[in-house]
């Protein structure tokens, strides 16, 4: 796998970003509807535009964030009112990646997790942890091969229905049906180390699963997620009436923003 030097991270400052707006947004305009076409799309964006824009002009666009030392980039979707998405900077297929599960790998989850900031001020509101959500899909339900992991809105409904899960006992699996299809959920207190959704249920599938069959979710436990954690919403093609897709559980426009 390579690496990209361990730099601090670089953003655009707002008068770059002001005198960048209109070519920025055709830059991401084409390289996303060129990821409709090519899987490895999103890999030239970051690979290919974000990340010598950031190492050798200071400037990351189209991409919001290039974080060398974390090894990953923030890119506004074009899908969606307020949608990111989390790209590793290291050359990363997706969840059947064996490096995302090594000690040490980058906690993308948790830099998807501060990302959200990124969704409350797109939404110029605060949203709760609970009406946040991050996704990523199985191999079979994803067009890229490059990992993404969706930053976005909760629908209020898939919210409501995750509520009695909020104060489980950690580091155990209960099941429910959300969406007409089966999810397991699991509390975790921090997005790292051994809670990181990847690890954790990665290290609970059975003999005849995989990491590639699975889709993950994480939202917000509680009002505070320092006191409460987060949720790990898992499912697979593996899993009898199970799905490869959370991205469905999100909303991407972000109507729980309208009643802020």
């Amino acid at each position: 796998m390579r690496h990209l030097p361990a730099l601090a991270t670089l953003r655009r400052s707002p008068i770059a970003a002001l005198s960048a707006a209109l070519i920025a947004a055709f830059a991401v305009t084409g390289c996303v509807r060129l990821s409709t076409f090519d899987p490895n799309g999103l890999w030239k964006v970051v690979g290919g535009q974000c990340v010598p824009n950031a190492r050798d002009k200071g400037d990351p666009g189209p991409c919001t964030t290039v974080d060398f030392q974390k090894r990953y980039a923030v890119l506004k979707d074009i899908n969606g009112r307020a949608q990111y998405l989390l790209i590793p900077t290291d050359r990363v297929s997706g969840i059947e990646s064996p490096e995302i599960l090594y000690g040490g790998s980058p906690e993308y989850w948790v830099g998807a997790w501060d990302a959200t900031r990124y969704v409350n001020a797109k939404l110029k509101t605060t949203l709760a942890p609970t009406q946040l959500g991050l996704e990523i899909n199985a191999t079979e339900r994803r067009s890229q091969n490059q990992l993404h992991i969706h930053v976005d809105c909760m629908r209020a409904d898939i919210a409501d229905a995750l509520a009695p899960y909020r104060h489980d006992a950690t580091d155990a699996w209960r099941w429910a049906t959300l969406d007409g299809k089966r999810y397991r959920i699991m509390r975790v207190t921090t997005l790292a180390d051994r809670s990181n959704p990847f690890r954790v249920v990665e290290r609970d599938l059975d003999a005849k699963q995989s990491m590639g069959a699975q889709t993950i979710l994480v939202t917000g436990a509680g009002a505070d997620t320092a006191r409460d954690g987060w949720l790990i919403v898992n499912s697979g093609l593996d899993v009898e009436n199970g799905s490869g897709t959370a991205e469905g559980l999100l909303d991407h426009a972000c109507n729980v923003a309208h009643a802020q």
